[in-house]
């Protein structure tokens, strides 16, 4: 008995021996000759509906390094950009990564060479169901799936349910990767340019998103800072595949958003509610949004940095029914204060809290704060 006739007799007659053969040249012609005819045949099984027929048609789940080559059907979920690489005997290389999943998890699949052309010339796009052969291994973030010269990726019509293991900000921990996120988008930074070690330019830029149990700051790098461009307050997004790290400065967790990470608008429902303490129970050391009325008013003044650029600050009181707190407004911030009066309505957010003069606690409002005029 040959491969195509152990599959067929599995399908339960569904359809004639002949017909089945005939599908099974049919995908074998249509992926070019890069499947052999148990490949073919297994994956013409599983468009019939029928996906046990060999134990190399299984699910994302079930792959482990230890399988080897492998054969799943899948939905591409996201696409990340192709780079060029020296190998070591002079020539270029290329690699890109797309991530795709079923209805039992997510696998990253790492394109070489000439399977990377199929990200640049939009031969993969995200919503695409893919029939999928390649080579299971352990990769920098779990078990991957190399699609070298040999391997498959093919579209195929099948309607594929799909499942991402996904976080609530509050789980975000330092040192966290694959990082699948949704928030609403609070804030949007200006975007800063900076040197690098080899001489080029990089940019750099901050967004921030909240969901129903806190808030977090994205880093965006280079490219990925355009990701931003499109987005407006208050919308939904997602990111996919960020990581997590500690800001040294803020002391506060991040996600960084570097070449293998997607953030984009997303259609999902993302609650956020923005969390205010009362004046009586701020401590130095932290960040706190706070909401009351302004109580008293300084005076603008500027002031040279040590760098030799001129910066402004100028500070106020507010006092809420718990108490009265000293705020500096820093930078661009100071300007409020010739457009507020006393008892108007304010919220502080984000801003960070220290001992002051005589010990006494205030708040900083710099770059990193939003304030709101109500």
């Amino acid at each position: 008995m040959d491969d195509i006739t152990e599959i067929y007799n599995k399908l339960g007659g569904i359809i004639s021996e002949d017909d089945f053969r005939k599908k099974v040249d049919e995908k074998v012609d249509q992926m070019s000759g890069l499947c052999d005819t148990k490949t073919a045949a297994m994956l013409v099984a599983h468009d019939l509906g029928v996906t046990d027929t060999a134990k190399e048609v299984i699910k994302i789940k079930d792959i482990t390094p230890e399988i080897g080559n492998v054969n799943f059907v899948a939905k591409v979920v996201s696409v990340f950009d192709v780079r060029e690489f020296n190998r070591n005997d002079g020539t270029t290389g290329r690699v890109g990564n797309v991530m795709v999943a079923d209805e039992t998890g997510s696998i990253r699949l790492t394109l070489w060479d000439e399977r990377a052309e199929l990200i640049k010339n939009g031969s993969v796009e995200v919503g695409d169901c893919m029939e999928i052969s390649g080579y299971a291994k352990d990769g920098y973030s779990g078990t991957e799936i190399n699609i070298g010269k040999y391997g498959v990726m093919n579209k195929t019509d099948q309607e594929i349910e799909v499942r991402l293991d996904s976080q609530k900000i509050s789980e975000i921990k330092d040192g966290m990767g694959d990082i699948n996120v949704s928030g609403k988008l609070l804030d949007i930074s200006d975007v800063r340019t900076f040197q690098k070690k080899d001489g080029s330019q990089g940019r750099v830029g901050n967004i921030l998103i909240g969901d129903e149990t806190g808030k977090i700051r994205v880093t965006l790098w280079d490219e990925k800072v355009d990701s931003a461009s499109a987005l407006n307050l208050d919308d939904a997004v997602e990111i996919i595949n960020g990581y997590a790290k500690m800001n040294n400065f803020s002391q506060q967790v991040e996600i960084q958003i570097g070449n293998n990470s997607v953030l984009r608008k997303t259609n999902a429902e993302v609650e956020y509610k923005e969390s205010f303490t009362p004046i009586a129970d701020i401590i130095p050391g932290e960040s706190y949004s706070i909401e009351g009325s302004v109580s008293g008013l300084g005076e603008l003044r500027e002031f040279d940095r040590d760098d030799g650029t001129t910066n402004m600050v100028s500070n106020i009181y507010v006092s809420d029914d718990s108490g009265r707190i000293r705020i500096a407004l820093w930078g661009d911030h100071a300007l409020l204060v010739d457009e507020l009066d006393i008892d108007t309505p304010i919220r502080i957010i984000d801003a960070y809290s220290k001992s002051g003069f005589n010990d006494e606690i205030e708040l900083s409002a710099g770059n990193r704060t939003r304030i709101n005029i109500l």
